[in-house]
Formats: C-alpha cells, structure tokens, sequence
C-alpha cells in the first residue's frame, strides 16, 4: 500500500487492549490477596480500586515508575482496610501481578503479527507500560525477541501521547512517518499522539464502542490486509 506517496515498511503497535488481553483488574487482585491470606469480596475489591483512582495521576508513571505501582496497590489495600504489612503486601502484589492475570494475545493479533514479518515488515510496539512489566509479559505471550523495536515509559521517561515516543520508534526502525503505520485502542494516547507525529494510524474497536466518525477505525488486525493497509 502506498502512504502519502511511500510505501509502508514499519508497522506499530500499543500493547494491552490492542494486541493483549488481561483478566479485569479486581479478579486479578482477588486472586493475588486470596493466595496471601486476605478474602474481601469482589464487590468490595472494585470499590477500593475505583477509589483508588479517584484523582490519580498516571502520568506520574513516568516519574515513579514501578513505585508508581506499589503506591496504586497501597491504596487499594488501604481502602480495603488492610494494615498489617502492607507495604510488603503491596510490593508482593506489583512483582507478581502477571502471574495472575492470565495474559494472552488477542485471537487476530496471533495471526497477524507473523504475517507482517513474512512480509518484510518491520514490526514494533510503543507502550505507556514499564520495562519490568513488558519483559515480564512478551515471554508469557510468546513474543519475547519478537518486535523490532519496544518502546515503553523507561525509555525516554514520556508517555504517549508525546509525539517524542513515536518519534523515537521511528528513528529505531530508519523509517520515516508517511512509512509507518500505527495501531492503538485509546484515542486520545494513541489516535491523536501517532497521528501528531505524522504516522497513518488506525485505532482498533473490536467491540465498535468509538462514536468518533473522525477516527479511522478497523474492528479486527486483519483489516490491515483486507484493507490493503500493508
């Protein structure tokens, strides 16, 4: 296909919600406290998670980085009135939250990122996710050495949608934006970050949730071929 007069030579990804996907948070974290000894409900766990967030900043990620975690878990374990050693709790929780949570690559994703390589594509992923948490990830997933190039919040200490972000996988991968294509599931971090920066983007909405008819939208990966994306 051809890009603003280039052919496409890179194509990238987000991560959680476009190619992965996970347990919901409160099941995960009802399965973690219940292996350490702490049974609140389900009802009660989502409760303390949406309090929780109230007013949380998560761009602060990118300056607390894996505390930004243990911190997020304190909270929730506070709310649910948890005391006794809930730091160590909370750092428990935030080492171990991928060996809960059933991680898994979308059914579309697993036919199409092999398919994009054979065709000579390079391939990467650009992540609000930490380094801790995309290599604890890519090897359940099968994907371990797998992208070109990986770009997450350690990597320039920005987060989407920072035009830098892109801008860097690109420079990684020697290939201009009007050569790239990229694939998100959040409007505001992906849609309008990649698009700033010049890629042609793509937001995936496999449930057709998106009202946005301003959005280029594909509700499966394999539209990528259909639509003589790549």
């Amino acid at each position: 296909m051809e890009s603003s007069g280039r052919r496409v030579k890179a194509v990238l990804f987000d991560l959680g919600g476009t190619l992965l996907k996970t347990s919901e948070i409160p099941n995960v974290m009802k399965r973690v406290l219940k292996d350490c000894g702490v049974n609140p409900s389900l009802e009660e766990i989502t409760q303390a998670w949406k309090k929780a967030e109230e007013g949380l900043d998560f761009q602060d990620l990118a300056r607390l980085l894996d505390e930004f975690w243990v911190q997020w878990n304190i909270r929730i374990l506070s709310n649910l009135g948890v005391s006794s050693n809930i730091r160590a709790l909370a750092e428990f929780i935030a080492t171990h939250w991928w060996d809960y949570c059933d991680v898994m690559l979308f059914p579309d994703a697993e036919r199409v990122l092999p398919l994009l390589k054979e065709r000579g594509l390079r391939v990467g992923v650009v992540t609000n996710g930490l380094r801790s948490d995309v290599d604890e990830i890519l090897p359940k997933v099968g994907l371990e050495g797998f992208f070109d190039v990986v770009v997450v919040i350690d990597t320039l200490g920005r987060m989407k949608p920072d035009v830098e972000v892109f801008k860097y996988a690109l420079e990684r991968l020697e290939v201009e934006a009007c050569e790239a294509v990229f694939v998100g599931d959040e409007v505001k971090t992906d849609y309008m970050g990649a698009q700033k920066c010049g890629l042609t983007v793509y937001l995936i909405d496999r449930d057709c949730k998106v009202q946005d008819v301003g959005v280029k939208r594909i509700s499966s990966l394999e539209e990528l071929f259909e639509l003589n994306i790549v």
